[in-house]
């Protein structure tokens, strides 16, 4: 990421919406290994998910956390079997237990979904925080994010809160995110993956985003999510005046590795990009 930026611009973003993140800041690194200072560059350091993340943001990190990454993490209906190499457990190891997992896994693909939706809907939302997946879900069609759930079955985590009884959604690793793509609707980012915005391309292959879409509750909050989205954390004005208050700080540790030319490019696109992305989605929620 020439720019610097994404990973910790996310993270800022999914903390104002009120979601768990990462927090992050930016280092020079410095080594001396005997024969004076050598400068490794500009990095970004990164909070780790199950190391004080979830006690930060949730009180607690008594529930299990999972590291979500393999086929299961995809919760695909043929992958049922796959799910404990799927989510590598980051804490309670002794208690080699994925049930949390497994009845969540369960509930998403009962026949309840279609024979009665609304039981369906209540038994899911008794296992899994699904608010809070439904507004990263639409923060993320809105910055486009090309390495997330509905491309990849990696970069997030499952925490077991044990407050709410639900399995929370934790998104990670956002150094694609904010990418320019091919359109609206189904614009193609690298490796042909897409990040549209009413998910129609998206398959029962990812069942986490066709399932709670095709339910119209559902549907419905995922649009009031896309809406606050823009006008809120990702709202255009206030990402221009973030990234470039990031820049300003980074900005001559930034040009030594990348170059001034090809640093101020890449920051402009960023802030080009938030007004595309506003008006894309003002466009799709009020075109019939």
């Amino acid at each position: 990421d020439p720019s610097f930026l994404r990973d910790a611009a996310t993270s800022a973003i999914l903390e104002e919406a009120g979601l768990s993140a990462a927090e992050t800041a930016f280092y020079q690194v410095v080594l001396d290994y005997g024969e004076g200072p050598v400068t490794l560059g500009l990095y970004t350091m990164i909070e780790v998910i199950d190391d004080t993340v979830v006690e930060r943001y949730y009180g607690s990190d008594d529930g299990n956390i999972y590291e979500a990454d393999g086929s299961a993490a995809s919760f695909a209906a043929s992958t049922r079997d796959q799910i404990e190499e799927s989510f590598q457990k980051e804490n309670n190891e002794d208690e080699a237990d994925w049930s949390d997992i497994e009845t969540f896994f369960d509930v998403l693909h009962d026949d309840q979904r279609t024979s009665d939706p609304a039981a369906w809907r209540a038994d899911l939302e008794s296992v899994f925080g699904v608010d809070g997946f439904l507004e990263w879900l639409a923060i993320t069609a809105v910055i486009q994010n090309w390495d997330a759930y509905g491309s990849m079955s990696h970069n997030y985590y499952l925490y077991n809160d044990p407050a709410s009884g639900h399995l929370e959604w934790i998104s990670w690793d956002h150094n694609e995110a904010m990418s320019q793509g091919g359109g609206d609707r189904g614009g193609r980012g690298p490796d042909g993956r897409t990040v549209s915005l009413d998910k129609a391309d998206i398959s029962d292959k990812w069942p986490l985003i066709r399932y709670l879409l095709d339910d119209p509750v559902y549907y419905a909050l995922y649009l009031d999510y896309l809406e606050d989205t823009v006008s809120g954390p990702f709202d255009p004005d206030h990402m221009a005046e973030t990234y470039q208050a990031m820049a300003d700080l980074i900005a001559p540790y930034a040009i030594a590795d990348v170059g001034e030319a090809e640093f101020d490019a890449v920051v402009q696109q960023l802030i080009e990009h938030a007004y595309q992305r506003a008006d894309a989605v003002e466009e799709f929620l009020t075109t019939p």
